[in-house]
């Protein structure tokens, strides 16, 4: 069990018999009350997002989130499918789940699959991916008021902004987790 202090930004922690990721937390004291944990919290089986507010005496149990390498293979209407790389067993996780990480999925990537009571839960993407510009528009000089970027479309149909120099064909390293770009590859 987790106490109010060990609750930080990454763990995994099971709440209402679900399991959820924590995004943000954080202590506050109000006077005499007692210290409060404010928490930000994604749920690991559907996506959703929860707020929830922890006293000072409240205990949370950490989820046992497994995590196994898998390949993505392709995607239908509903469904995105994987296989597992040491049992080859095929599996399909729902686009609901996936959610916006599949801006970021191309055919034969490995990834980790989260596992939770030994069934697939969602995927964990790389934190910096390689991806190819298939439409960027021109550079336009004296266009930098803003900063000097342009919005260019990635091989998966993703819209980034990069800076102005990126052009159709460049590879470029982008973040999964703030969806931005690094640099060249």
């Amino acid at each position: 069990m987790l106490s109010l202090s060990e609750i930080k930004a990454g763990k995994k922690i099971i709440v209402d018999n679900q399991p959820y990721q924590v995004m943000t937390a954080q202590h506050s004291k109000i006077g005499r009350m007692g210290a409060v944990l404010r928490t930000k919290l994604k749920n690991l089986q559907t996506g959703a997002i929860l707020n929830k507010t922890f006293q000072g005496s409240d205990k949370v149990e950490e989820a046992e989130i497994e995590s196994k390498k898998a390949q993505y293979l392709y995607s239908d209407d509903n469904s995105f499918y994987f296989m597992d790389n040491e049992s080859y067993e095929q599996f399909a996780l729902d686009k609901e789940i996936i959610g916006e990480q599949a801006e970021f999925l191309k055919e034969n990537t490995e990834i980790n699959i989260l596992y939770f009571q030994n069934s697939p839960i969602n995927i964990e993407l790389p934190i910096k991916m390689v991806f190819e510009v298939v439409e960027a528009p021109p550079a336009v000089k004296g266009n930098t008021a803003d900063g000097g970027s342009k919005q260019v479309t990635i091989e998966t149909g993703a819209k980034i902004n990069t800076p102005l120099f990126i052009k159709k064909g460049d590879k470029i390293v982008i973040n999964t987790n703030t969806k931005e770009y690094t640099e060249r590859a």
